[in-house]
């Protein structure tokens, strides 16, 4: 009878004890770690691979430490200048102390993205339209900066923030293309200044040379009657050179000579 009953009790009890052993044991994988709590204290970070948790003494928290990608909403900004925009952006970042991300912060991924959203805004809102919309490399690694020295104590590390879309509304995007522009038509009138300023130069430094070299000066003149012969016009004036008509003239006969002697 006792006997029987031996069998019979190691025949509930082996089971119970397969049981045990078998919900006591975890698996996680290598991105992965547990947070073990013995008694509701902190014990120790395990993983990856087998694990084994006293069930009833020992709990476990699973934590990943891949890179997490979280979009932050868009957020409206008022910038340095008075202008309203919405503004999102995606953030990087991932755990790299399990036991703080589980033990400092309730809930590490709302917690994050809650600071994303106001760091965003603070930021931003200390800049001008301007520098928004040239500047967003280093606005990006400021608001980077910011999350990350701020997350330390939650064991993250924020890796990465880049701003996707800066909208504005239609009267905004009439006024800067109006301004854009205007800078255009700057920039062209600039360029034709300094166009006409540098073919006066040349001119200046032309007839510089023209009249320090009048045998140039002849030569110009032969391919300017060149060019206006080759025209397809009815009727040619060429201007006649005034030293050609010098040496048409007579010269002065001098006062000394026997012919102005007579003459008198």
């Amino acid at each position: 009878m006792i006997f029987d009953l031996q069998i019979g009790f190691a025949g509930v009890l082996l089971p119970l004890l397969l049981l045990l052993i078998v919900s006591s044991l975890r698996v996680l994988r290598e991105y992965q770690r547990g947070v073990v709590f013995q008694l509701g204290r902190f014990w120790k970070v395990k993983g990856p691979g087998l694990v084994i948790v006293v069930p009833g003494l020992q709990q476990m928290v699973r934590v990943d430490l891949r890179v997490v990608t979280m979009d932050v909403p868009p957020q409206d900004v008022i910038s340095r200048d008075n202008v309203s925009v919405k503004v999102n952006a995606v953030l990087f970042f991932r755990v790299v102390d399990a036991a703080k991300a589980i033990i400092q912060v309730e809930n590490f991924l709302a917690a994050t993205s809650q600071l994303a959203q106001t760091t965003l805004r603070v930021v931003l809102g200390k800049h001008e339209l301007d520098e928004m919309l040239a500047e967003r490399e280093r606005l990006n690694v400021d608001v980077q900066r910011i999350l990350d020295a701020q997350t330390d104590a939650w064991g993250i590390k924020v890796t990465n923030v880049e701003i996707k879309h800066i909208d504005l509304n239609e009267s905004m995007v009439r006024a800067i293309a109006r301004q854009a522009e205007a800078e255009r038509e700057r920039r062209a009138k600039v360029i034709h200044a300094d166009g006409e300023k540098q073919a006066a130069t040349a001119l200046i430094e032309a007839a510089r040379m023209l009249a320090e070299r009048p045998e140039a000066m002849q030569l110009r003149y032969l391919q300017t009657m060149t060019q206006v012969a080759g025209d397809r016009a009815s009727t040619i004036v060429l201007p006649l050179p005034l030293d050609l008509l010098a040496a048409l003239r007579p010269r002065p006969r001098d006062a000394s000579t026997p012919g102005a002697t007579m003459g008198g």
